[in-house]
């Protein structure tokens, strides 16, 4: 009987131990050093509607925009990005408005509308046309990860690739 309570003992020893340091872990964050002269604005914050990841690389440039897209009028169409991918995706989040990105998906185009306060990600070289479909501009925060060093953010592509007529 000694030797399962010696197991027995040591068991408990060590979830104590592994507690105990859960517990100094979470409390140490607290006792940081406080930032000094530190301003830190939220620009845009948006809940993630999408499936998927992208991935960083080291070596590579993050770029942050924020893209407007004006509303249409009666003399003119509304605000769109044109068709383009881009080369390590984007973060991309609707701080006002609404935004419809088509992508086009094998041979057929895939719409979805995301409005303020909502956030998607564009997957490395898809191709997509991001257009203003709400009644006021549309204002988008995005960040780009996986940009070639001093390269662009955005690979244009000439024309609509076959999918999504009219757009």
């Amino acid at each position: 009987m000694a030797a399962p309570t010696r197991r027995v003992v040591g068991l408990a020893l060590l979830t104590l131990a592994i507690g105990l340091a859960i517990v100094a872990v979470t409390i140490l964050p607290g006792a940081a050093t406080p930032a000094v002269n530190l301003t830190s604005t939220t620009l845009a914050r948006g809940t993630d509607q999408s499936n998927g990841t992208l991935t960083f690389q080291r070596g590579t440039d993050v770029v942050v925009a924020m893209n407007t897209f004006a509303a249409a009028t009666a003399t003119t169409p509304p605000g769109s990005s044109g068709w383009h991918s881009h080369p390590g995706g984007a973060i991309v989040v609707v701080a006002q408005g609404e935004i419809t990105l088509y992508r086009s998906v094998g041979s057929h185009c895939d719409a979805t509308t995301y409005t303020a306060g909502q956030s998607f990600l564009e997957r490395p070289n898809d191709v997509q046309d991001g257009v203003n479909t709400g009644s006021i501009d549309t204002i988008v925060y995005v960040t780009f990860p996986g940009v070639p060093a001093g390269g662009s953010p955005r690979i244009d592509v000439p024309t609509d690739p076959g999918t999504c007529p009219g757009i």
